[in-house]
């Protein structure tokens, strides 16, 4: 995967604090800024490869639009931990806000996003989500942002699938490459759920783009997605007792990264 520097790439996940404006916020940017920039050292002192962030306390989340806010503060955000790091970096702005992740990312020198609801329709928590590969690609072009790749979940978690059941994931990836996505992922059902095995070999016999798992990875079970996915996203894992909500956890994460490397080797 070119955006990255190495086979197999660790992406660990940043959950920024809730944001200005949605119920949990506790009043102090700065503090949300500094606490960013303190996960994403311990990350990069970890080893990791590379660092999303994501919005995940702003909940409830809207459908696909956020306020200017959301969307800046993310910017800045994203630019502290990219010149802290140095290290490819992403984003995901929730829930589905695609356009504003790529603002963001443009703004931030960022080098990718991930997007939800790019092709097929799904019913959300927040809603019914359409497919947005058309219009978030034609902002790219218009915004001169070519160079950040736009990473798609398929089958996403936290979401029913009953309108497109007779189209299977496999079939859903390979539309969303048609659709120019440049890497697809694959989740289990809820953030920390591990995705299928026999979903995520359907889906490279598909498609000849990167397949990324996108929750559910741990060191337990590490070495049967090795093989199988081009990258990792992992966020709940890389947090005290395994919890999305806590903060960084150096000696889990340390951990996984050993193992990370012995079985590259």
């Amino acid at each position: 995967m070119k955006v990255f520097n190495c086979i197999k790439p660790v992406i660990a996940m940043i959950h920024v604090d809730a944001l200005p404006g949605t119920p949990k916020y506790q009043g102090d940017v700065q503090a949300i800024i500094n606490k960013a920039k303190t996960e994403a050292q311990l990350y990069r002192d970890c080893g990791v490869e590379s660092i999303m962030i994501e919005n995940m306390h702003d909940v409830p989340y809207l459908n696909r639009q956020v306020g200017h806010e959301i969307t800046a503060i993310m910017s800045v955000i994203l630019h502290e931990v990219k010149n802290l790091t140095k290290l490819p970096l992403g984003i995901q702005i929730l829930a589905g806000a695609n356009k504003n992740a790529l603002a963001a990312a443009l703004a931030a020198g960022a080098d990718y996003i991930r997007g939800e609801g790019f092709v097929f329709a799904h019913v959300a928590d927040e809603g019914t989500f359409n497919s947005d590969a058309g219009e978030i690609l034609r902002y790219r072009k218009q915004i001169g942002a070519d160079a950040i790749k736009v990473f798609t979940d398929i089958k996403k978690k936290h979401s029913s699938h009953s309108i497109t059941a007779d189209t299977d994931i496999a079939e859903t990836a390979k539309a969303a490459e048609f659709f120019m996505s440049d890497g697809v992922i694959v989740t289990g059902s809820a953030t920390g759920a591990e995705p299928s095995t026999e979903e995520i070999s359907a889906v490279k016999n598909k498609v000849s783009i990167p397949v990324l798992s996108g929750s559910g990875v741990t060191i337990d079970n590490i070495d049967k997605y090795f093989e199988l996915c081009d990258a990792f996203i992992i966020g709940s894992y890389f947090k005290y007792n395994g919890d999305w909500r806590q903060t960084v956890d150096p000696e889990r994460t340390s951990m996984f990264m050993k193992k990370m490397d012995m079985l590259r080797q």
